[in-house]
Protein backbone atom coordinates (compact mmCIF):
# COMPACT_ATOMS: atom_id res chain seq x y z
CA UNK A 1 0.00 0.00 0.00
CA UNK A 2 1.41 3.37 -0.96
CA UNK A 3 2.02 5.79 1.98
CA UNK A 4 -1.11 7.88 2.45
CA UNK A 5 -0.29 11.71 3.08
CA UNK A 6 -1.43 14.29 5.55
CA UNK A 7 -4.00 15.14 3.77
CA UNK A 8 -5.38 11.44 3.09
CA UNK A 9 -5.98 11.41 6.70
CA UNK A 10 -7.41 14.56 6.86
CA UNK A 11 -9.86 13.29 4.48
CA UNK A 12 -11.03 10.60 6.73
CA UNK A 13 -13.99 10.91 8.83
CA UNK A 14 -12.48 10.43 12.39
CA UNK A 15 -13.35 11.03 16.23
CA UNK A 16 -11.45 13.25 18.61
CA UNK A 17 -13.15 12.07 22.05
CA UNK A 18 -10.09 13.70 24.54
CA UNK A 19 -9.98 17.29 23.75
CA UNK A 20 -10.06 20.03 26.45
CA UNK A 21 -11.89 22.76 24.88
CA UNK A 22 -9.70 25.81 25.12
CA UNK A 23 -6.67 24.07 24.78
CA UNK A 24 -7.80 22.72 21.52
CA UNK A 25 -8.25 25.13 19.21
CA UNK A 26 -6.19 26.70 15.92
CA UNK A 27 -3.37 28.57 17.59
CA UNK A 28 -3.62 31.05 14.44
CA UNK A 29 -7.04 31.97 14.93
CA UNK A 30 -7.02 33.32 18.33
CA UNK A 31 -3.31 35.05 17.85
CA UNK A 32 -5.23 36.59 15.29
CA UNK A 33 -8.05 37.86 17.11
CA UNK A 34 -6.37 38.65 20.08
CA UNK A 35 -2.54 40.80 18.27
CA UNK A 36 -0.78 38.49 20.40
CA UNK A 37 1.40 35.57 20.40
CA UNK A 38 2.02 33.10 22.41
CA UNK A 39 5.07 31.30 23.28
CA UNK A 40 4.94 28.12 22.41
CA UNK A 41 5.16 24.88 24.83
CA UNK A 42 8.02 23.45 26.43
CA UNK A 43 8.19 20.96 28.64
CA UNK A 44 10.52 21.30 31.81
CA UNK A 45 9.85 17.29 32.63
CA UNK A 46 7.46 18.27 35.41
CA UNK A 47 4.35 16.89 33.68
CA UNK A 48 0.84 18.66 34.34
CA UNK A 49 2.75 21.20 36.32
CA UNK A 50 4.46 22.77 33.46
CA UNK A 51 1.11 22.83 31.26
CA UNK A 52 -0.41 24.38 33.86
CA UNK A 53 2.16 27.11 34.05
CA UNK A 54 2.31 26.90 30.21
CA UNK A 55 -2.32 27.84 30.81
CA UNK A 56 -1.76 30.81 33.65
CA UNK A 57 1.22 32.77 31.63
CA UNK A 58 0.26 32.01 27.82
CA UNK A 59 -3.24 31.15 27.62
CA UNK A 60 -5.62 32.25 30.29
CA UNK A 61 -4.58 36.22 29.30
CA UNK A 62 -5.89 35.85 26.03
CA UNK A 63 -8.94 34.41 27.11
CA UNK A 64 -9.86 37.09 29.63
CA UNK A 65 -10.05 39.46 27.05
CA UNK A 66 -13.14 40.87 25.71
CA UNK A 67 -14.10 37.91 23.18
CA UNK A 68 -11.22 35.82 24.05
CA UNK A 69 -13.40 33.48 25.53
CA UNK A 70 -15.98 32.83 22.55
CA UNK A 71 -12.60 32.70 20.02
CA UNK A 72 -11.13 30.37 21.82
CA UNK A 73 -14.12 28.00 22.16
CA UNK A 74 -14.95 28.97 18.05
CA UNK A 75 -11.14 27.90 17.44
CA UNK A 76 -11.69 24.53 18.86
CA UNK A 77 -14.72 24.05 16.59
CA UNK A 78 -12.49 25.03 13.29
CA UNK A 79 -9.31 22.88 14.14
CA UNK A 80 -11.61 19.79 14.70
CA UNK A 81 -12.95 20.63 11.39
CA UNK A 82 -9.86 21.60 9.79
CA UNK A 83 -8.83 17.92 11.27
CA UNK A 84 -11.87 15.98 9.27
CA UNK A 85 -13.34 15.28 12.88
CA UNK A 86 -17.42 14.14 12.55
CA UNK A 87 -17.23 12.94 16.13
CA UNK A 88 -16.26 15.77 19.03
CA UNK A 89 -16.73 15.13 22.82
CA UNK A 90 -14.70 17.81 24.00
CA UNK A 91 -15.02 19.35 27.66
CA UNK A 92 -15.46 22.97 29.35
CA UNK A 93 -13.88 22.51 33.06
CA UNK A 94 -17.00 23.82 35.13
CA UNK A 95 -15.12 26.38 37.20
CA UNK A 96 -14.21 28.41 34.04
CA UNK A 97 -17.55 30.40 34.90
CA UNK A 98 -15.44 31.90 37.99
CA UNK A 99 -12.88 31.99 36.57
CA UNK A 100 -14.16 34.60 33.50
CA UNK A 101 -16.95 36.23 35.17
CA UNK A 102 -19.53 34.01 33.21
CA UNK A 103 -22.69 32.05 34.19
CA UNK A 104 -23.03 28.74 32.54
CA UNK A 105 -25.93 29.84 31.09
CA UNK A 106 -23.96 32.11 28.62
CA UNK A 107 -21.06 29.16 28.57
CA UNK A 108 -23.26 27.03 26.93
CA UNK A 109 -24.66 29.54 25.03
CA UNK A 110 -21.14 30.12 23.32
CA UNK A 111 -20.79 26.33 22.31
CA UNK A 112 -24.07 26.08 21.16
CA UNK A 113 -23.67 29.13 18.59
CA UNK A 114 -19.88 27.60 17.89
CA UNK A 115 -21.29 24.27 16.95
CA UNK A 116 -23.57 25.26 14.58
CA UNK A 117 -22.05 28.69 12.57
CA UNK A 118 -18.90 26.41 12.52
CA UNK A 119 -19.39 22.99 12.12
CA UNK A 120 -22.84 21.74 11.87
CA UNK A 121 -21.75 18.89 10.74
CA UNK A 122 -19.94 17.42 13.75
CA UNK A 123 -22.10 15.21 16.37
CA UNK A 124 -20.87 17.08 19.42
CA UNK A 125 -20.94 15.90 22.66
CA UNK A 126 -20.52 18.29 25.03
CA UNK A 127 -18.78 17.29 28.18
CA UNK A 128 -18.42 18.56 32.05
CA UNK A 129 -14.82 18.96 33.01
CA UNK A 130 -13.48 18.78 36.59
CA UNK A 131 -9.95 19.52 38.01
CA UNK A 132 -8.75 16.91 40.39
CA UNK A 133 -7.18 19.27 42.83
CA UNK A 134 -10.48 20.63 44.04
CA UNK A 135 -12.84 19.36 46.70
CA UNK A 136 -15.96 17.51 45.82
CA UNK A 137 -18.01 19.88 47.33
CA UNK A 138 -16.81 23.07 45.48
CA UNK A 139 -17.24 20.63 42.13
CA UNK A 140 -20.62 20.25 42.83
CA UNK A 141 -21.61 23.73 43.57
CA UNK A 142 -19.82 24.72 40.40
CA UNK A 143 -21.63 22.18 38.30
CA UNK A 144 -24.72 22.54 39.49
CA UNK A 145 -25.70 24.91 36.62
CA UNK A 146 -24.24 22.56 34.12
CA UNK A 147 -26.02 19.74 35.43
CA UNK A 148 -29.75 21.01 35.39
CA UNK A 149 -28.98 22.37 32.01
CA UNK A 150 -29.54 18.79 30.63
CA UNK A 151 -27.12 19.93 27.60
CA UNK A 152 -23.64 17.95 28.99
CA UNK A 153 -23.75 14.30 27.97
CA UNK A 154 -20.51 13.66 28.96
CA UNK A 155 -17.75 14.21 31.98
CA UNK A 156 -14.21 14.00 32.60
CA UNK A 157 -11.55 14.21 35.60
CA UNK A 158 -8.62 15.31 34.85
CA UNK A 159 -5.28 17.21 36.50
CA UNK A 160 -2.86 15.60 38.64
CA UNK A 161 -3.69 12.07 38.96
CA UNK A 162 -2.36 12.29 42.34
CA UNK A 163 -4.09 15.33 44.11
CA UNK A 164 -6.83 13.05 45.11
CA UNK A 165 -7.95 9.19 45.03
CA UNK A 166 -10.88 8.56 42.48
CA UNK A 167 -12.71 7.39 45.28
CA UNK A 168 -13.12 11.19 46.66
CA UNK A 169 -15.67 11.92 43.20
CA UNK A 170 -17.15 8.12 43.44
CA UNK A 171 -20.76 10.76 44.59
CA UNK A 172 -20.13 12.87 41.33
CA UNK A 173 -19.82 9.83 39.27
CA UNK A 174 -22.44 8.08 40.84
CA UNK A 175 -24.96 11.35 39.88
CA UNK A 176 -23.53 11.49 36.39
CA UNK A 177 -24.56 8.27 36.17
CA UNK A 178 -28.11 8.78 37.11
CA UNK A 179 -28.38 10.92 34.29
CA UNK A 180 -27.01 8.66 31.47
CA UNK A 181 -24.24 10.54 30.86
CA UNK A 182 -20.97 8.69 29.88
CA UNK A 183 -18.56 8.78 32.75
CA UNK A 184 -14.40 9.25 31.99
CA UNK A 185 -11.70 9.97 34.00
CA UNK A 186 -7.82 10.48 33.36
CA UNK A 187 -5.58 8.13 34.81
CA UNK A 188 -2.57 6.08 33.66
CA UNK A 189 -1.45 9.32 31.74
CA UNK A 190 1.55 9.31 34.74
CA UNK A 191 0.24 6.69 36.97
CA UNK A 192 0.78 2.95 37.06
CA UNK A 193 -1.80 0.00 35.31
CA UNK A 194 -3.36 -0.63 38.90
CA UNK A 195 -3.82 3.49 38.88
CA UNK A 196 -5.95 2.95 35.70
CA UNK A 197 -8.03 -0.22 36.78
CA UNK A 198 -8.82 1.54 39.92
CA UNK A 199 -9.99 4.75 38.61
CA UNK A 200 -12.21 2.01 36.25
CA UNK A 201 -13.65 0.17 38.97
CA UNK A 202 -14.27 2.97 41.22
CA UNK A 203 -16.19 5.88 39.18
CA UNK A 204 -17.55 2.83 37.03
CA UNK A 205 -15.69 3.97 33.97
CA UNK A 206 -17.09 3.79 30.34
CA UNK A 207 -13.81 5.46 29.11
CA UNK A 208 -10.41 6.23 30.36
CA UNK A 209 -8.56 9.07 29.18
CA UNK A 210 -4.62 8.35 28.15
CA UNK A 211 -4.52 5.29 30.33
CA UNK A 212 -1.29 4.12 28.64
CA UNK A 213 0.13 2.96 32.33
CA UNK A 214 -2.09 0.30 31.70
CA UNK A 215 0.16 -1.36 29.21
CA UNK A 216 2.91 -1.94 32.23
CA UNK A 217 0.27 -4.85 33.32
CA UNK A 218 -0.81 -7.82 30.97
CA UNK A 219 -3.35 -9.12 33.71
CA UNK A 220 -4.66 -5.07 33.59
CA UNK A 221 -4.46 -5.16 29.91
CA UNK A 222 -6.47 -8.57 29.79
CA UNK A 223 -9.18 -6.90 32.24
CA UNK A 224 -9.59 -3.71 30.30
CA UNK A 225 -10.00 -5.79 26.82
CA UNK A 226 -12.34 -8.65 28.65
CA UNK A 227 -14.81 -5.17 30.15
CA UNK A 228 -14.16 -3.55 26.68
CA UNK A 229 -12.69 -0.22 28.26
CA UNK A 230 -11.87 2.32 25.74
CA UNK A 231 -8.64 3.98 26.32
CA UNK A 232 -9.23 7.59 24.62
CA UNK A 233 -4.90 8.04 23.89
CA UNK A 234 -2.92 10.75 23.01
CA UNK A 235 0.52 10.06 21.51
CA UNK A 236 1.91 13.68 20.93
CA UNK A 237 0.76 14.51 24.11
CA UNK A 238 2.61 11.71 25.89
CA UNK A 239 5.66 13.12 24.03
CA UNK A 240 5.34 16.41 24.58
CA UNK A 241 4.88 16.01 28.34
CA UNK A 242 7.90 13.79 28.33
CA UNK A 243 5.46 10.73 29.18
CA UNK A 244 7.18 8.51 26.87
CA UNK A 245 10.46 9.49 24.83
CA UNK A 246 9.21 9.33 21.26
CA UNK A 247 6.57 7.89 19.03
CA UNK A 248 8.65 4.80 18.65
CA UNK A 249 7.88 3.67 21.91
CA UNK A 250 4.65 4.76 22.80
CA UNK A 251 3.11 1.71 24.05
CA UNK A 252 -0.23 1.96 22.26
CA UNK A 253 0.88 -0.94 19.82
CA UNK A 254 1.02 -3.08 22.96
CA UNK A 255 -2.33 -2.16 24.05
CA UNK A 256 -3.54 -2.63 21.08
CA UNK A 257 -2.14 -5.90 20.71
CA UNK A 258 -3.14 -7.09 23.97
CA UNK A 259 -7.26 -6.27 22.94
CA UNK A 260 -7.28 -3.35 24.58
CA UNK A 261 -9.82 -0.86 22.34
CA UNK A 262 -7.79 2.48 21.73
CA UNK A 263 -8.62 5.30 20.21
CA UNK A 264 -6.19 8.38 18.94
CA UNK A 265 -7.27 11.70 20.15
CA UNK A 266 -5.34 15.44 19.88
CA UNK A 267 -5.80 16.01 23.91
CA UNK A 268 -4.27 20.08 23.62
CA UNK A 269 -3.69 20.46 19.66
CA UNK A 270 -3.31 24.47 20.77
CA UNK A 271 -0.31 23.41 23.13
CA UNK A 272 0.84 20.30 21.49
CA UNK A 273 0.64 21.49 17.46
CA UNK A 274 -0.97 18.29 16.57
CA UNK A 275 -4.08 17.24 15.01
CA UNK A 276 -5.77 13.89 15.32
CA UNK A 277 -3.66 13.57 11.43
CA UNK A 278 -0.93 14.52 12.06
CA UNK A 279 -0.37 11.72 15.01
CA UNK A 280 -1.83 9.25 12.81
CA UNK A 281 0.86 10.19 10.67
CA UNK A 282 3.58 9.83 13.04
CA UNK A 283 2.25 6.65 14.22
CA UNK A 284 3.13 5.34 10.60
CA UNK A 285 6.70 6.58 10.20
CA UNK A 286 7.74 5.26 13.44
CA UNK A 287 6.95 1.83 12.36
CA UNK A 288 3.56 1.32 15.05
CA UNK A 289 1.05 0.96 12.69
CA UNK A 290 1.07 -0.04 8.77
CA UNK A 291 -0.66 2.18 6.88
CA UNK A 292 -3.84 -0.31 6.73
CA UNK A 293 -3.66 -0.39 10.19
CA UNK A 294 -4.43 2.66 11.20
CA UNK A 295 -7.74 3.70 9.36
Amino acid sequence: MERPTLAYYRSLPKGDLHNHCLLGGRRSVIEKFTGRRMAPFRSGGRGIADLNAWIVSELRPLMQLPGGFEKGVEAAFLQALHDGVTRLEMSIDVTLGALFGIPATQIIGVLQQAHVTVAPGIVFLPEMGFPRTRSLRSLLAAAEPFFASGYFRVIDLYDDEEAQSPAAFRELYRLAGSLGMKRKAHAGEFGTAESVREAVEVLELDAVQHGIGAAGSAEVMRWLADRGTVLNTCPTSNVRLKRVSTYKTHPIRILDDHGVRITVNTDDALVFGDGVSEQYMKLLRAGIFSPGGID
